[in-house]
């Protein structure tokens, strides 16, 4: 008997692994302890499903994660030398384990990341490209080891620019969120042109997520995507994409996270928590919620901390501590929205935190808020007006070496900023005429000093 029926016939004698729980860490707010699972000590390489060097593995990994999850969880191996392979679609209760020495090559070939698969971009939910390592539905599943994921990039990056197709993509993509559209009828690849490039790694609807170990270099699109899903523990990364839309880890509609010592360099934001876009997340309702962000660094990379601009199911509840970041910043702690967004942003900290800017320019804010901020979107129709709440925003103990500001609060006034407290926050040069300059907010306290808000309508950036 071969070992795929092998495998088989002893899924009846098996159960599936217990979760195991990482306790609760410290945090201003209630943090639950995060399950995680436990995974299974049963191995099955690719190797003995066809997986040979030079040749495309897609069917080989495909084969290895049904027997995997067939025989009730455990240990996809990739062992050590240069795997090629299209999507790679895990399965509840299995880890894809990437052993030393092994390095997964995605191609670049789109034809090998149909059929679609429900996706989303940029905060609206769609049929698009698989991720190169997709999950959907699934409990129990993981990516461990000291391997690398590497695409290859040489397609992906002509699609790095807008040209008239993406952007009529981007257009009907407006559309089917506003009018909160049938998923059949949002096929983004049915589209010519379009050029919707996917992510290389998306966990979908899932639960108890372990990223641990290994290292990433360069992503098609957005690089960790959390959507939809609860109970992830995120640690030991190297992360290193810098194409356009290269943000490190995005969660979103997710909850209870931990991110810890990762390192990331960026082409976009480093760790960015979203909650959807508009009219399709209030129809979700679902906050991001119950993240805590400790120990990490950021070699390259816009944003520290980002929230948005994508937050209409709302985002609470966010710690990230203990935490540095260098190279050519953007802002240090950022949060971005609009008056289409809606949502609740509320309770979001920071502590223990340091910047130094090696940018042609300063960084805008070492903490900063922006309602108007709309990318390419500008010129489309707004469909509804909700501002969005933000509320208790808290920094303290961090430093930065340079900024245009200290604090800048640009508030919407039909909705405003209410309570942001900076708690010993420093930058040893601010470039800006006014350094805390603060518009349509109040309760803003800077050393436990009331600062007045001045009012009037935000500038368009």
């Amino acid at each position: 008997m071969n070992r795929l029926a092998l495998a088989f016939a002893a899924a009846a004698a098996t159960t599936v692994a217990a979760a195991e729980f990482v306790e609760a860490p410290e945090a201003p707010f209630a943090m639950p302890r995060i399950e995680v699972w436990d995974i299974p000590s049963r191995e099955f390489p690719i190797t003995e499903f066809g997986a040979a060097p030079g040749v495309k593995c897609t069917d080989a990994f495909r084969k290895a994660v049904a027997a995997c999850a067939g025989a009730g969880g455990g240990r996809v191996v990739v062992p050590a030398g240069e795997w090629l392979t299209g999507a790679i679609h895990l399965k509840s209760n299995v880890a894809l384990d990437l052993r030393e020495g092994s390095r997964v090559s995605f191609t670049d070939d789109p034809k090998d990341y149909l059929p679609a698969v429900p996706t989303t971009w940029e905060g609206v939910e769609c049929l698009n490209y698989s991720p190169l390592v997709y999950a959907y539905g699934c409990t129990n599943v993981a990516i461990v080891g000291k391997g690398t994921l590497a695409p290859k990039m040489d397609l992906w990056k002509k699609w790095f620019t807008r040209p008239p197709g993406h952007m009529a993509f981007t257009a009907a993509l407006y559309g089917w969120c506003s009018t909160v559209a049938p998923l059949a009828e949002r096929d983004a690849v049915a589209m010519k042109g379009s050029n919707a490039r996917p992510h290389l790694i998306q966990f979908n609807r899932s639960a108890n997520i372990l990223l641990d170990g290994f290292t990433i270099r360069e992503s098609p699109f957005w690089t960790i995507h959390l959507y939809h899903s609860e109970n992830a523990l995120v640690r030991n990364l190297d992360v290193s994409a810098h194409g356009h839309n290269n943000d490190g880890v995005d969660v979103e509609m997710t909850r209870n996270v931990i991110v810890e010592r990762c390192l990331f360099d960026q082409g976009d934001d480093a760790v960015v928590i979203k909650a959807g876009r508009n009219q399709d997340a209030w129809a979700l309702a679902r906050p991001s919620e119950n993240i805590v962000v400790r120990d990490c660094s950021v070699r390259d990379g816009h944003v520290l901390l980002g929230i948005g601009s994508e937050l209409s199911g709302g985002v609470r509840n966010v710690y990230m501590h203990d935490c540095r970041m260098e190279g050519d910043i953007r802002n240090v702690f950022y949060v971005k929205t609009n008056e289409r967004r809606g949502g609740t942003v509320e309770n979001i900290y920071m502590k223990d935190c340091t910047a130094v800017s090696r940018g042609r320019k300063p960084p805008e804010g070492v903490v900063n808020v922006q309602t108007d901020v709309l990318y390419q979107w500008r010129n489309f129709p707004t469909w509804e007006v909700r501002p969005t709440k933000i509320r208790n925003l808290v920094a303290e103990n961090v430093t930065c070496d340079e900024a245009r500001h200290l604090l800048y609060l640009c508030g919407d006034a039909r909705e405003p900023i209410d309570g942001v407290t900076l708690k010993n926050v420093k930058c040893a040069k601010t470039v800006a005429e006014r350094p805390v300059d603060v518009m349509n907010s109040r309760n803003v306290t800077v050393d436990g000093r009331q600062v007045e808000s001045r009012q009037g309508k935000a500038p368009s950036l």
